[in-house]
Order: structure tokens, then sequence, then C-alpha cells
């Protein structure tokens, strides 16, 4: 390991002084290892829905990352500047899913060793970060098999909410929770917020077909999206 990690001072840039072949060393490696992470991201999430700039700032991030490191890393008055455009900064775009702040700091980390001249130790750090989450895709370690959804439910200001689907609720949920009631088209309907915890292998059809004769065929609305769990 140590005669591994020697080989790799060949790939050590001085950045005390930022010469021409220097910065477009740092330059084009942040970028092809950006792309490495960038396609990484790419293939983990082909078969779901993504924002496809999201992919594209992949690619994009590590280049900027290292650019402002070696503007700012021989220069403290730079760097306060900087931090303090950053601090004025407001990012409108929130991120769906949590894990793709793997993304954002694995990228973050790549530019920051390029631009200190750690270029050997930066394709290290990409390739390792792209095979743990290739293997995490490969084996759906992500997976949500919690089975948790939120169930939303109108029913007529006349029913009785309380305990009205409690007994389908047994049939096809583990756990079941009232966790908002709200009225809707001017008192005339109630919204119910549940959260449940549904059973395996369950006929979803089925349970909501039961929910809708009991509640006279009104809106319902099942969701298992873990932000829109936890969201409005």
């Amino acid at each position: 390991m140590t005669i591994f990690f020697t080989n790799l001072n060949f790939l050590l840039l001085d950045m005390g002084v930022l010469t021409l072949e220097n910065i477009l060393y740092v330059l084009i490696t942040s970028t092809i290892l950006g792309g490495v992470l960038s396609g990484v991201f790419i293939f983990t999430h082909k078969k779901t829905v993504y924002d496809h700039s999201f992919s594209m700032t992949l690619f994009l991030l590590p280049l900027v990352i290292s650019v402002i490191i070696m503007l700012v890393s021989n220069n403290i008055a730079q760097a306060f500047s900087l931090a303090g455009v950053f601090a004025l900064v407001r990012f409108r775009t929130a991120i769906a899913d949590s894990r793709d702040i793997t993304y954002i700091l694995g990228s973050v980390g790549i530019g920051l060793s390029s631009a200190l001249g750690y270029v050997g130790y930066a394709i290290i750090i990409t390739l390792f970060i792209g095979a743990i989450l290739m293997v995490i895709n490969l084996f759906k370690l992500d997976k949500d098999r919690t089975n948790h959804a939120k169930l939303k439910i109108v029913i007529p200001e006349n029913l009785n909410y309380s305990n009205v689907f409690s007994d389908i609720f047994a049939k096809y949920t583990l756990n079941f929770q009232l966790q908002k009631v709200k009225t809707t088209d001017f008192g005339t309907m109630f919204e119910l917020t549940y959260f449940i915890k549904m059973k395996d292998s369950i006929d979803q059809k089925a349970f909501l077909d039961e929910l809708r004769v009991r509640n006279g065929n009104l809106s319902i609305t099942l969701t298992t999206d873990y932000v829109s769990l936890v969201g409005e």
C-alpha cells in the first residue's frame, strides 16, 4: 500500500506558484473527473426520473471549485470576500432527493483535491466514490423497504371520521395514524391525512377500492415517496 501511494507522487503538483501548465493540468483533470462522476449519476438514475441539468452541474462543479480554490488559496482576504459572496447567494432550486447531496459533496472533494495539486488522489477519490455508488445501485441498498405511505382521503361532512376506516386499515396495514384533519369545499368535506405502514405484497388497488366504497368515491391520494411523506 505504501509503495502504491508513493508511486502517485508524480501526480502531485506544486501549487505554491501558479503556472499555466499547472492551471491547465488542474482544469483538465477536474473536468474529466467531473465527467466520470456525472456519468455514474446518469447510470445509477437511468431507471428513474431525474433532473438532467443536475448531471451537467456535477460535470462542471469540480471545475468551478478548482478554479475558486486556485484563486483564493494564497490570499486570505480573497477567501473571506468569497465567503461573503456565497453568503449572499440564495439557491432557489431544492434538491429533490437527499441522496444527491453525496454527488455534490463528492464533486467538491474532487475539485478541492485537484486544485491543491493532489491529482492522483483526486483520481482515486473519484474511482472509489463511483465504485461505492455503483455497488449501492447494483444491490439496491438504498431502496426503501419500509412500506410507509401518506394517505389523503376526502369524506363528506356527515361521515364520522374517527373510526370510519379502522377495519380496512386493520386488513391492509400494520400501523396507521391520523395525522391531520382539514375542512374543504367551504366546510362541506373533510380531508383526512394518515401516515400508514402497509403490509407486504398487498393489493393496492383492492385497498383503494374499499376506501372508495366507504368515502363515496371521493378523492383519495396515496403517496409512497419519502420527500412527499415528510412534506406537505
